[in-house]
């Protein structure tokens, strides 16, 4: 008998999972509360390591189709406008990892991903549903939707993002830490841009507690700038997303350089999100427990320095429907080996994540010390072999 695999949340991480389940041969059901499929506008960098993973998901023609492929990432000096380090990406990246590093839309990697599904048409989608509980009992976990349907399963996924009802019904060990970062988040095509300021390079722009970040998504043709400065939300961080005060964050950069407020300046509208994360893992315990796993945001939230997030969902996905196929073992013992396998590599991207964020917005002498490091060692500081190589068994699973 297939094992029957219930998953809650239709973002990437769970569109991923309920596509490599069901390749691997699972029965797949998913829920998802929206009442239609839709993802912010917002880009994403995918480092090697993914575009590896969505490559042996069958999708690294549709991603060519939609993605970018900077030719570099660039870091300069927010006040000053120096360069202050450089990392080869395209050719570099292929001729070390085996794949290019991708610069995307959110909305072209979850589009992707949902296509997939359907040419397969093997996964059975359930939207305008949400979990209300569940409960596991010998040989199965069985779940309640808000609207009242009960839904057998032999294994529960909590793929539904950083305030997981699925993780707070495992877990229960409270709400997701405020980081006292702001992030402002723009999309525009590029062509509406002055010419000086298009580009098709990755820019990390790092000053005093804040920091931009520019790429193309959508083949070149759109420039996708992130700002990410310190400050505090009002009331309730959870879904605090909304249109945000151009003047706001004119005013933040006021001591940046030229190039830098004019690309600021340049965007007419902004949306603004309050980062949250939490601390990295601790244990596989963090990751499953019994019959039930969580997966993506759900298990190991991030803050986004490291741009993984999206990836580490991703490379989740690959590696539960691994595990899932062990059918020598009871669906617990599976979850336990997708657990054991995830948790260290995620605990780890998150603690560098933290740390990168402390770097980007460095004051005083570690600012000084930052740019001086950069400029003498920049290719070495910038590249992260041990994450773009990918997950393997010798280093981050132990039994």
């Amino acid at each position: 008998m297939n094992t029957r695999v219930l998953i809650v949340g239709g973002g990437i991480g769970g569109l991923a999972a309920a596509l490599a389940c069901s390749r691997s041969g699972c029965e797949v059901r998913l829920f998802e509360r929206a009442t239609a499929f839709g993802e912010v506008g917002a880009g994403i960098q995918i480092g090697p390591n993914v575009v590896h993973a969505l490559k042996r998901m069958g999708l690294e023609g549709p991603l060519g189709q939609v993605a970018a492929f900077p030719e570099r990432l660039q870091v300069r000096n927010a006040v000053s406008g120096r360069e202050l380090g450089v990392l080869p990406l395209k050719e570099r990246s292929i001729r070390l990892y085996g794949a290019p590093y991708a610069t995307i839309h959110r909305a072209d990697l979850h589009a992707l991903l949902l296509e997939a599904l359907h040419r397969d048409g093997a996964v059975r989608l359930a939207l305008g549903s949400w979990l209300a509980s569940f409960s596991e009992v010998e040989h199965l976990v069985s779940i309640e939707t808000v609207e009242g349907l009960t839904v057998e399963g032999d294994v529960l996924i909590g793929a539904d993002g950083l305030w997981s009802r699925v993780r707070e019904i495992l877990l229960n060990d409270g709400a997701p830490r405020v980081s006292g970062h702001l992030a402002y988040r723009a999309m525009l095509p590029q062509a509406e841009l002055p010419a000086q300021l298009r580009s098709q390079h990755v820019t990390a722009w790092l000053g005093p507690r804040l920091h931009v970040v520019q790429y193309p998504v959508r083949r070149g043709d759109w420039l996708n700038v992130v700002a990410i400065v310190h400050g505090e939300v009002g009331g309730d961080p959870h879904g605090w997303d909304h249109s945000a005060n151009a003047v706001d964050l004119q005013r933040e950069m006021g001591a940046t350089c030229p190039a830098l407020q004019e690309l600021i300046a340049a965007v007419p509208s902004w949306r603004l999100w309050a980062l949250c994360d939490r601390s990295p893992m601790k244990g596989p315990w963090q990751q499953a427990a019994g019959r039930v796993a969580l997966l993506g945001d759900a298990a190991h939230p991030m803050r986004p320095y490291l741009a993984q997030g999206a990836g580490m969902a991703i490379e989740d996905a690959e590696q539960l429907a691994r595990s899932l196929v062990m059918k020598d073992l009871p669906p617990s013992q599976r979850l336990q080996h997708y657990a054991n396998a995830r948790w260290r590599r995620c605990a780890r991207v998150q603690a560098r994540s933290i740390r990168n964020g402390t770097i980007f917005h460095a004051q005083g002498v570690l600012r000084w010390g930052r740019d001086l490091a950069l400029r003498a060692l920049g290719e070495r500081l910038l590249d992260v072999p041990w994450l773009y190589r990918g997950p393997t068994a010798g280093r981050d699973y132990q039994k």
